[in-house]
């Protein structure tokens, strides 16, 4: 087998150019027939049973091509690229300039590679303080929070229907006097306030008493995801059963006993500005390396291949499909509702997948020049709380070596980070 590499006139972009002898092709061939004979159904023969060359008198020879490609070439590829020491950011862009049996396999692949990055200044650059205090106001919403967290519902008879109420209520809707799928129910618990309905619905529910019956008059969204009802006007026959309130319980000494460990309200009030203290240390932290990382790359100029930025986007995007799988939703289907296509919506994530690799590519940049190296009992520290986070053993987690390596990864980052802050000029 022999190959040419050569750069293209794209930059961080190379063609390599392979020819894998006729023996090795006509082996992969015979390779894919093996694999595949068993679905030929061809007249004269049983099932699975038809000679090679009778299967490709019938099909034609080029039946096993594609196949014995795909079998031949991603482990030369994978090789080729490691002995050239090239780094692919990108999906080949194959070229198939001669194949055949009893000849020669010849391709190119034009790849595109990692950049180099030229730092500019990542040491002592200007950083303003973040720095977040507790006020009482921060307290007091977290003890509100804890009052609604422990509040009984009490039923109201003795007057009508107030904002911030919760009602039941039967409905059934209607545009042009059809009812339409999914506009009835009954015994519905919604919220007064909460604007969880259609606007305007349920500002109306309020003044109804115990057991009216009311007809409520909306207007659906022109952004409504049903294309049959947005924009249109609808009617809703509303039958309202109950009314309960919110009691919350008092701000004292017998609420911290109910709530939390502390004997008073005092000693729980110092215990929830001490929980925010800390949630503003990790905040203040995350804001200035945050702000540090961007002003390094701020100071930088690369040439992101676009394969870089086309890749992130798909683990982004991968992320998102699992978050939409846990709600039993498919990403299509979220498309049509929000009315995007897929590459809108791509292309709303370029920008944040643009800023994530160069991000990426400046802390690399920065973990070479200093030396940075992780630290083996933090690398094994991380792999105790992996293991016990997805029960698995440790043993075995060391084991995989490419998981290690990216423990190790995640450390060697955090400390580039870290190395930019402490080497800042925080005014």
């Amino acid at each position: 087998m022999s190959i040419k590499v050569e750069n293209t006139e794209n930059k961080n972009e190379v063609k390599l150019e392979f020819t894998i002898e006729a023996a090795k092709f006509d082996e992969a061939i015979k390779k894919v027939y093996l694999k595949s004979a068993k679905y030929f159904n061809i007249p004269g023969f049983r099932k699975g049973k038809a000679p090679m060359n009778i299967v490709e008198k019938y099909y034609g020879d080029e039946i096993f091509y594609e196949d014995a490609f795909n079998e031949v070439v991603p482990e030369v590829y994978e090789k080729e690229l490691k002995e050239n020491n090239i780094e692919a950011v990108s999906h080949p862009d194959i070229d198939v300039k001669q194949i055949g049996k009893g000849q020669d396999l010849i391709f190119t692949a034009v790849v595109q590679t990692k950049p180099e990055v030229e730092l500019g200044k990542y040491k002592g650059i200007e950083l303003k303080k973040v720095e977040y205090n507790v006020t009482d106001h921060d307290i007091e919403h977290e003890l509100g929070h804890m009052q609604e967290k422990n509040a009984r519902l009490v039923s109201v008879e003795d007057r009508a229907v107030e904002s911030g109420d919760i009602t039941v209520i039967d409905f059934e809707g209607f545009v042009d006097g059809v009812a339409f799928e999914g506009g009835k129910a009954e015994n519905h618990e919604l919220t007064i306030g909460s604007n969880t309905f259609i606007p305007g619905f349920e500002d109306q529910i309020i003044g109804m008493k115990i057991d009216e019956e009311k007809d409520i008059n909306v207007k659906f969204p022109e952004e409504y995801f049903s294309e049959e009802l947005k924009g249109k006007d609808a009617t809703f026959k509303v039958k309202l059963h109950e009314i309960k309130k919110k009691e919350l319980p008092e701000l004292n000494d017998d609420f911290a006993k109910d709530v939390s460990e502390f004997d008073t309200l005092d000693e729980l009030k110092n215990s929830i500005k001490e929980k925010i203290e800390e949630e503003n240390k990790n905040k203040a932290k995350y804001e200035t390396e945050d702000a540090a990382v961007k002003a390094v790359c701020d100071n930088v100029t690369i040439d992101i291949p676009s394969g870089m930025i086309e890749t992130e986007i798909d683990n982004m995007t991968k992320e998102i499909e699992q978050r939409l799988s846990y709600q039993g939703m498919k990403l299509d289907n979220y498309l049509q509702m929000i009315g995007k296509t897929q590459a809108e919506f791509r292309k709303e994530y370029e920008e944040q997948a643009t800023t994530s690799v160069k991000s990426r590519l400046v802390l690399e940049a920065i973990i070479k020049a200093e030396n940075i190296e992780a630290d083996e009992e933090k690398v094994n520290e991380k792999i105790k709380q992996m293991a016990e986070m997805y029960g698995q053993k440790e043993e075995q987690l060391k084991e995989n070596e490419g998981f290690v390596n990216y423990i190790k990864e995640s450390l060697k980052n955090e400390k580039a980070v870290e190395f930019i802050v402490e080497n800042a000029k925080i005014k």
